[in-house]
């Protein structure tokens, strides 16, 4: 095939995938319907760890099934058309959770992470946003013995893939975070892992050294793609917008469904939606790291904007309107556990994250769609694997025997 390769989708993962091929010697489009890192990529816990290799489907969840499913939880919420509508996703996401299948994820996730995380380093250098990066790690806060017991498998996993961690009894976490009330039974400090104070401005700047090195990013909204003589064609919502190349990549996270859906793919992608509020903190008080309330459903992020709660999961149809209750029930939750102080946003952000039955991403060419790449499936975790995946589709496009190393992630599993 020719060098010219179009990648759709300009968050974490798109960006990464575009700086990638470009280095290697393409001619790389990026499109996209806003301005890079505008969409999901903006709203995480901008968490560079190592124990993202934790999938939410593990073999612990079944046992936490029928709390869950009652729906009144601060994790975890679901609406019930939604759920009713997508039972086949439902039942092989739970399938998944068998512990080979939740080995063979922890393993492949790994993998990514660890490949990743020195390349984020060598990005943040080079697109001069260094010193948004923390490395000072993230900590897991338990509010009972019956929740740290409850952790053990994950603590297990941290171990099994040698996660630096540390465990902190409420003396030592009032040391590392004097902040927080004493409400914590114990918690995990994930060591050698990191964070960044703006996710939203990594990206950009991402996305800027992409130009400065000769890539051309296009404003576009894509609503089909087509396979014609020449390659791939990108047709927008206005008749007049169009993109072709020899080669395309499709890194629309959340979106890539409904846009693969115009060529004959049917992806079983969920989406796992979440909030986040920004906080100013009573009096100036702040987290120092990123510290997870696993007993209180939240993440709280110290960010440049002001410290970031981020919630849940709210299973959804992609494009329903906001349900902010969950951000309420996590704001009450998190107030008993720290000064929150006034919100700062005149309303909740609201992000997708796009979920495949195994909790891994797809990466790799289409099946029987020659030139049409897949980069998608992120759950919860682009930001920390996206400059491993695009190793692995650079790996997989240009030597074709990378697809045995990478089969973990083919998109055949279900395609």
């Amino acid at each position: 095939m020719g060098n010219h390769v179009v990648v759709l989708g300009a968050g974490i993962v798109g960006v990464c995938c575009a700086l990638e091929l470009q280095r290697r010697g393409m001619s790389v489009t990026l499109v996209d319907r806003q301005a890079p890192g505008m969409e999901t990529s903006m709203g995480n816990a901008g968490v560079l760890a190592r124990s993202s290799l934790m999938p939410f489907n593990h073999p612990g969840l079944w046992g936490q099934l029928p709390r869950l499913l009652k729906n009144d939880t601060v994790q975890f919420r679901y609406r019930w058309p939604y759920l009713a509508s997508n039972l086949g996703w439902a039942a092989r996401f739970m399938m998944s959770a068998r512990p080979s299948v939740f080995q063979e994820t922890a393993r492949a996730l790994d993998g990514l992470i660890r490949l990743s995380a020195p390349e984020h380093l060598k990005l943040l250098d080079e697109s001069g946003a260094r010193h948004r990066l923390r490395d000072t790690g993230w900590i897991f806060l338990y509010r009972t013995a019956a929740a740290w017991n409850a952790g053990a498998l994950a603590r297990r996993t941290f171990a099994q893939y040698d996660v630096p961690t540390r465990e902190l009894n409420p003396a030592e976490l009032a040391e590392v975070e004097p902040a927080l009330s004493p409400i914590f039974h114990r918690a995990l400090w994930i060591q050698g892992s990191y964070s960044v104070d703006d996710p939203h401005e990594v990206v950009a700047a991402y996305a800027c050294l992409f130009q400065r090195e000769g890539g051309t990013f296009k404003r576009m909204d894509a609503a089909a793609i087509r396979r014609d003589a020449n390659g791939w064609a990108v047709q927008g919502t206005s008749a007049s917008e169009s993109v072709s190349a020899d080669r395309l990549v499709v890194a629309l996270g959340p979106w890539s469904k409904a846009l693969l859906k115009t060529t004959g793919i049917d992806l079983p992608m969920a989406f796992e939606r979440g909030y986040h509020m920004h906080y100013n903190g009573r009096g100036g008080v702040r987290v120092t790291r990123p510290v997870y309330d696993t007993g209180g459903g939240y993440v709280l992020s110290p960010m440049a904007r002001g410290l970031r709660l981020s919630t849940g999961v709210e299973l959804n149809a992609c494009e329903a309107p906001a349900r902010p209750e969950q951000l309420d029930l996590a704001e009450q939750r998190a107030r008993e556990a720290f000064p929150l102080g006034d919100r700062l946003d005149a309303a909740a952000w609201l992000g997708r994250r796009p979920t495949l039955p195994d909790s891994r991403p797809m990466i790799g060419e289409a099946p029987r769609h020659p030139g049409l790449w897949l980069a998608l499936g992120h759950q919860h975790i682009g930001f920390s694997t996206a400059p491993g995946t695009a190793k692995v589709l650079a790996e997989l496009m240009l030597d074709g025997a990378a697809a045995s190393r990478h089969a973990a992630f083919r998109p055949g599993r279900f395609i």
